[in-house]
C-alpha cells in the first residue's frame, strides 16, 4: 500500500475516532471509549463498534465521493415511520460521512439458518416483508426502472462471462440474452411496485438480544420496484438452499399475504422470474467483486446462484432455449452433491 495511502487511512480513522467521542454525550475522552473494528460489506463503508460504559454503538464511515449517508438516512426514517426496525440514528456528518447509530448487537439471521429452522424465520421475516411493501413510503424513491434492472443483467455478460470465463457470445447467443432479458423485464414490469430493500437476505436482518424483534440494515439502496423482489431475496439464500417444496410453501404464504387477489401460478411465476433476473445479476456481481475490488471470497459463492439459474430455467418450457445456452455456461460451476 503507498504510503500516501496509508496516511489518509490513519487520518481518517483517526478523524472517526475523534468525531465519534464527541458525539457520545457521556464520555470525556476517546480513552472512555472501546472500539472494535465489524465486519463490513460489499461496498467502500465500514462499520466499529463503541461502547461507552454500559451502551453500545454502531459507527458507520461512509467515505465520500464513494458513499453517500443521505439515502440511509432517509430510508431509515421510512422504515422506522413504517414500523420497521432500522437502527436509530444518534448523531450525523454528512460532510465527512460518519453515522453514530443504535446497535443491534452480532446476531444476525443468517446464525439460525438450517434445514429444519426454514418456517420459524419465514414466519420471523414475512410481517418485515408486508410492512415494507404496505407500509412503506415510496415518494420519491428512485424507481426499479428496466433500464436500472438491465444495468444489472448486464453484469453477467460483462463480468462474469467475458471477464471471469472468457467467453464472447455469438450473434445468436446474443439475440437469445437479449430476449431472456426481455422476458424478465417484463415480468418485473407487471407487479405491483412497492418498496423494496434491495439486499434482503439474512446478514442483513439481525435479532435483538433484549427483545427477540428483527431488526434492518443495509437499506441505503432502496428503490420502488416489484413486489416479490425482497421475497425472491429470501427465498433463494446465499447460505442455505432450500428444497422446492419449501419455497414453494413459502410462496403461497406470501401471496395470502401480499397479493391474495393474484393467482397462485401467476404469483410463482413472478417469484421465479423475478430470482432468475437477481441470481444472474448477483453471478455478475461476485465476479466484479473479485476483478474490479479485489474481494476474493464471492467467487466461491457463484456455484450456488448458477444452480439457482438453472434450477429456474428448467422449470418452464418457455426458457428452455435459454436454458439450452446457459447451461453451457454455468454448468461447470455447479457442484456435484
Amino acid at each position: 500500500m503507498p504510503a500516501n495511502t496509508e496516511t489518509n487511512a490513519e487520518d481518517r480513522l483517526q478523524a472517526i475516532r475523534q468525531w465519534a467521542t464527541a458525539a457520545v454525550d457521556d464520555a470525556a475522552d476517546a480513552a472512555q471509549l472501546h472500539w472494535q473494528a465489524v465486519s463490513g460489506d460489499a461496498s467502500f463503508r465500514r462499520y466499529f463498534r463503541i461502547q461507552s460504559g454500559e451502551r453500545s454503538y454502531i459507527v458507520m464511515d461512509a467515505p465520500p465521493p464513494q458513499e453517500q449517508l443521505a439515502p440511509f438516512i432517509d430510508i431509515a426514517s421510512r422504515l422506522r415511520s413504517a414500523n420497521v426496525l432500522a437502527p436509530q440514528i444518534f448523531a450525523q456528518d454528512l460532510q465527512q460521512g460518519f453515522l453514530l447509530l443504535e446497535d443491534f448487537g452480532d446476531q444476525m439471521v443468517k446464525a439460525l439458518l438450517h434445514a429444519d429452522n426454514g418456517q420459524p424465520l419465514f414466519d420471523r421475516v414475512l410481517p418485515l416483508l408486508s410492512a415494507m411493501a404496505s407500509d412503506c413510503d415510496t415518494e420519491g424513491l428512485p424507481d426499479y426502472s428496466p433500464a436500472s434492472l438491465q444495468r444489472e443483467l448486464d453484469l453477467f455478460p460483462d463480468w462474469y462471462l467475458t471477464r471471469h470465463r472468457s467467453i464472447t457470445l455469438s450473434q445468436s447467443e446474443q439475440a437469445q440474452w437479449s430476449a431472456l432479458c426481455k422476458l424478465l423485464l417484463a415480468n418485473a414490469a407487471e407487479q405491483p411496485q412497492v418498496f423494496v430493500h434491495r439486499d434482503f437476505h439474512s446478514c442483513n436482518l439481525h435479532v435483538l438480544t433484549d427483545s427477540d424483534d428483527t431488526g434492518v440494515i443495509d437499506f441505503q439502496d432502496a428503490v420502488r420496484g416489484p413486489l416479490t423482489y425482497d421475497l425472491a431475496s429470501w427465498l433463494w439464500d446465499r447460505y442455505i438452499t432450500w428444497p422446492r417444496d419449501e419455497l414453494l410453501q413459502w410462496m403461497e404464504q406470501a401471496r395470502a399475504v401480499l397479493a391474495p387477489h393474484v393467482a397462485s401460478a401467476q404469483w410463482v411465476r413472478w417469484c421465479d422470474l423475478m430470482g432468475l433476473q437477481r441470481n444472474l445479476k448477483i453471478v455478475g456481481i461476485f465476479a466484479r467483486l473479485y476483478y474490479r475490488d479485489g474481494k476474493s471470497g464471492y467467487l466461491e459463492m457463484i456455484p450456488q446462484f448458477a444452480a439457482y439459474v438453472l434450477d429456474v430455467l428448467s422449470r418452464y418450457p418457455e426458457l428452455d432455449d435459454y436454458r439450452s445456452m446457459l447451461a453451457s455456461q454455468l454448468s461447470s460451476e455447479v457442484k456435484a452433491d
